[in-house]
């Protein structure tokens, strides 16, 4: 696989394959549901999703319980995540391969990014919101931790690995007919279902 940026070989390689040690419980699971319940609440028809940096499909599996009828792709750049993937959706629903070089062949009612945006080198975020805009048809959720302005943070020892910004407020000036339609926060001190503090909001394709 070739890779343009440093962001990308970091979650190909080694990190990107103990990540997946540590984002895997039924706590996570429990709390997925709880969180795709509100962030999906105002959408309707939605019957296939397309999720960018799936990992071993966490966000996947709950989506599937909410969203029972729906056909779910994937696209996700660890190789030993994607072949997790397969224990949960079909083989050729899976992209293994960096957002980057993805190109969609499909729109889907939905398309998912969900902390996946603040590990991408800034310099090609505009090409990764062409991908999540034209690979939907209707709605775009984006989840992901929120800065009124760009800022650079340490990542678990590394640096320029976690990048935090107004990803949906670039997404709509880019985009003017992407209208958000809903949005909120979840907290990780949450008593029943925590998560990161992320910020997530809901688009419609207009």
């Amino acid at each position: 696989m070739n890779f343009k940026t440093e962001q990308e070989k970091f979650w190909a390689g080694t990190f990107g394959d103990q990540y997946i040690q540590r984002n895997q419980s039924e706590q996570l699971l429990a709390s997925n549901i709880n969180f795709f319940s509100r962030a999906i609440a105002q959408t309707s028809g939605v019957k296939s999703v397309i999720e960018f940096g799936a990992n071993i499909g966490m966000n996947i599996k709950a989506l599937s319980l909410l969203l029972p009828e729906s056909d779910i792709f994937a696209v996700e750049i660890n190789s030993s995540a994607a072949e997790q993937l397969k224990n949960i959706m079909p083989e050729k629903n899976i992209s293994n391969t960096s957002i980057l070089n993805f190109s969609p062949q499909k729109q889907c009612d939905l398309s998912l990014i969900k902390g996946v945006l603040i590990h991408i080198n800034p310099t090609e975020l505009g090409l990764v919101y062409e991908k999540l805009v034209s690979s939907t048809r209707n709605y775009l959720l984006v989840a992901e931790y929120y800065n009124p302005t760009p800022v650079v943070i340490d990542y678990r020892g590394h640096k320029e690995k976690l990048f935090k910004r107004d990803f949906v407020g670039e997404i709509m000036n880019q985009y003017p007919e992407m209208k958000l339609i809903d949005y909120g926060f979840v907290y990780h001190k949450d008593p029943n279902f925590p998560q990161d503090d992320i910020t997530w909001f809901l688009l419609q394709k207009s």
